[in-house]
């Protein structure tokens, strides 16, 4: 007869994994794209629109901008988000992007 202390270790030991196995495929489906902007930004103001405009592109992550190495980079959600998505974004905002080599 099994005890019930060793049924309940047994599934908290089950649930365990099973938390481990989704988040190692939520990690999975993580990724980061380093784009470079055109026209270039100039100043915080700058960054300021970009963060609060393409934050709302579905699957956004984070946003880190940088004037002086002039990019911008995006951690998203591959399953939600594409570069395209984020190109149609930027450009209601005014500008178009590339894609920067790391």
């Amino acid at each position: 007869m099994i005890s019930m202390k060793t049924m309940l270790a047994t599934s908290a030991m089950a649930f365990g994994a099973s938390l481990t196995a989704a988040a190692q495929q939520a990690k999975s489906n993580i990724d980061t794209l380093v784009v470079s902007t055109e026209p270039e930004m100039h100043c915080s103001s700058c960054e300021h629109n970009i963060k609060e405009n393409i934050r709302f592109v579905k699957g956004t992550k984070k946003i880190e901008t940088s004037v002086p190495k002039q990019e911008v980079v995006l951690i998203y959600d591959k399953r939600k988000a594409s570069f395209e998505k984020y190109e149609a974004a930027f450009a209601k905002i005014g500008y178009a992007i590339r894609k920067k080599e790391e």
